[in-house]
């Protein structure tokens, strides 16, 4: 049995915020304003992969009204949703993210993310893809004012 998750996270932009994107703290004027560490790659993937169950969202997972995830390492919030018992029948056959930001530019940055997300995820690099994209300068995104990031993913029931 295979299912299909997608996930969808934004974040706005400003300064005084650290940029971490995928595991990533990344140099930058700017960083993600959020309740944990803001790392909308992170967050998009775990709305992917609860999605793939029916399990809700990230939202509900790690409600931003709950203090105890203030500031949280997302990388630990997804690796608690993997280590849930919900995912031990399931293996990820790959994952495919889609940053969307106009700046700043993220590809000698995209390996360390791979690299951080296969580890948590105890999966192969090879399975997991991430790519940056810009909004062509059109919209909030395009005028660096957030960053967004699509997710989708397979799981395959384990036999």
């Amino acid at each position: 049995m295979l299912r299909i998750g997608h996930g969808y996270d934004l974040h706005r932009l400003k300064g005084g915020h650290t940029l971490i994107l995928g595991g990533v703290e990344i140099k930058y004027a700017l960083g993600c304003v959020g309740h944990s560490d803001a790392d909308v790659l992170i967050h998009s993937i775990i709305d992917a992969l609860l999605g793939a169950l029916a399990l809700s969202d990230i939202g509900n997972w790690f409600p931003d009204t709950d203090e105890k995830h203030k500031d949280a390492d997302s990388m630990q919030l997804l690796k608690s949703v993997i280590e849930s018992e919900c995912f031990t029948d399931w293996l990820l056959i790959n994952l495919d993210s889609t940053i969307i930001c106009e700046a700043p530019k993220l590809a000698k940055h995209i390996l360390s993310m791979r690299e951080n997300i296969a580890s948590c995820l105890a999966s192969s690099v090879s399975r997991i893809s991430v790519k940056a994209k810009t909004n062509e300068r059109v919209g909030p995104l395009g005028n660096s004012e957030a960053i967004a990031v699509h997710t989708v993913l397979i799981l395959e029931k384990k036999v």
